[in-house]
């Protein structure tokens, strides 16, 4: 889980202490802001020194929530020209924001899934480097790359993040760090409020499953309903005014995708912006992928399985690629099948006589999912482990299984019948489980992103108004039932507190 918390300590006990705001213990507690290492110099006896009273914090907690994502046709073929199709998913992250007293001056990340809990005083931050008007990007303005000389001056106050941490685990906790910095500094200002960020998430990390983009939407949307250029999300929003809001978040998402991956495709956090499902095609690097929305997408059925097969995607996109230049023309009829799979499924879905409940028409989505699969396997990126779980379900007879994403491992989704049997699912889950997999009960097409403003939800509690979710219920919140228990919008919650734009 990660919290990003912004601590503001009143100047005075930052100048007598000599804190630097770096980390969450050198000078302030890592929950409260108050002073926790040189307390003989805020003694009587040093009467200069004026202590402001702590006041009200500015604004209420809130909270914001995006999905995760798969692909759901169109793996490889994507990358050679071809449409694939995406969409997101029910498994989703949460980012609660408590803004603190203006006495305060730091801001604070935690992010508990990853142990990262790291606070920086708003005042030291590089605020030079944008102190130009023209320099600093405004709210609504397309960011295609990062300021070098921003990315430069921000490398000390990243370097002090997780310093004691492995190579790889310090190179994770550095690249959510960045993300969210990079952010903070273009879209606030050096008299931003203090708050702070805690984040936790539904969705296995690292596992094709676009855990940073929902990340990245989540902070987008919660630093730009911070500074009000949001308004809603309400019913009765005009579809106009919901599109340029959407298109905000998303830009600012892609912008931290950029930090943490350099180079990604904005597809991940477009499906995380906008919900439901996205068909995609990129022939042009050098511009940003073509995207058609499917608004109507349908929340169909899903399992998740996670091979927990450690893969990478350049290494099968690599194999991929090698096998187009020995092979060009078989290769290349190959990923020409593929993109018409995702047309054919794409053409079905936004026919006006799809009907989601329609067995045929689910059998129909379902054996695109097969043939998919089949070409995916002939290209050489799928896994024992992943046949293993298709062949699991097929002997099931519940429903249709790819791999999704670059495959080599990684997950395998699986399209319900809408006969399943509820038995044979329990006695497929043992099996998974058997096998050191990892099996999630989801949906295919859910919501965007969502906001929660106030933090407050009727959960059966007996509080006035309803249950106000502050930042220790949310930590203490156990796993991924614990988090949607809490404050879930996914597959087991549907709460009618979250309003989404759509």
């Amino acid at each position: 889980m990660t919290v990003l918390r912004i601590d503001m300590a009143n100047k005075a006990t930052v100048k007598v202490n000599g804190a630097n705001g770096t980390n969450g213990t050198n000078g302030t507690n890592g929950l409260n802001g108050h002073a926790t290492n040189g307390s003989s110099d805020l003694s009587p006896r040093n009467s200069k020194v004026k202590i402001r009273k702590a006041s009200s914090p500015m604004a209420p907690p809130f909270m914001v929530s995006a999905p995760g994502k798969v692909i759901v046709f169109g793996e490889h073929a994507v990358v050679h020209g071809k449409a694939a199709m995406a969409a997101a998913i029910s498994l989703r992250t949460y980012f609660l924001v408590t803004t603190l007293s203006k006495s305060q001056r730091t801001i604070q990340l935690i992010f508990p899934d990853i142990a990262l809990d790291h606070t920086w005083n708003i005042d030291n931050l590089p605020w030079h480097v944008l102190g130009q008007t023209s320099r600093k990007p405004r709210y609504y303005d397309m960011v295609t790359s990062l300021d070098p000389d921003l990315v430069k001056a921000m490398q000390p106050h990243i370097e002090t993040v997780s310093p004691h941490l492995p190579p790889d685990a310090r190179k994770i906790h550095q690249a959510a760090a960045s993300s969210f910095l990079y952010l903070f500094l273009c879209l606030s200002s050096p008299s931003a409020p203090a708050a702070i960020y805690t984040l936790r998430s539904t969705l296995p990390i690292g596992a094709g499953l676009g855990s940073s983009a929902s990340i990245c939407v989540c902070i987008s949307a919660a630093l730009l309903k911070q500074i009000h250029v949001l308004s809603g999300p309400h019913h009765d929003q005009p579809e106009e005014e919901v599109d340029v809001q959407l298109e905000r978040i998303n830009k600012w998402a892609f912008v931290g995708e950029l930090c943490i991956h350099g180079n990604p495709s904005g597809i991940d956090n477009t499906v995380a912006t906008r919900g439901r499902a996205v068909l995609f095609k990129r022939t042009d690097y050098q511009k940003p992928p073509t995207s058609t929305p499917l608004r109507d997408f349908p929340e169909l059925p899903l399992l998740l399985i996670n091979t927990k097969q450690p893969r990478t995607t350049a290494a099968e996109v690599a194999k991929v690629g090698a096998l187009l230049k020995k092979y060009p023309a078989v290769t290349e009829a190959t990923l020409h099948n593929i993109d018409e799979v995702t047309m054919s499924a794409y053409n079905l879905i936004t026919s006006s006589d799809f009907d989601p409940t329609s067995s045929q028409n689910i059998e129909h989505l379902g054996d695109l999912f097969r043939i998919n699969h089949g070409l995916l396997v002939s290209l050489g990126v799928s896994h024992p482990k992943l046949e293993y779980i298709r062949e699991l379900v097929d002997y099931a007879g519940i429903g249709w299984t790819k791999l999704t994403g670059a495959g080599g491992g990684g997950c395998a989704i699986t399209l319900l019948k809408n006969d399943a049997d509820p038995e044979h699912l329990d006695q497929l889950q043992e099996k998974f489980e058997a096998a050191g997999f990892e099996e999630f009960k989801t949906t295919l097409g859910g919501s965007g992103v969502g906001m929660l403003y106030p933090a407050i939800l009727r959960n059966g509690t007996d509080e006035e108004g309803g249950e106000e979710i502050d930042q220790q219920k949310f930590l203490n919140a156990e796993g991924a039932e614990g988090i949607e228990a809490l404050v879930g919008v996914g597959l087991l919650q549907r709460r009618t507190e979250w309003k989404f734009w759509q």
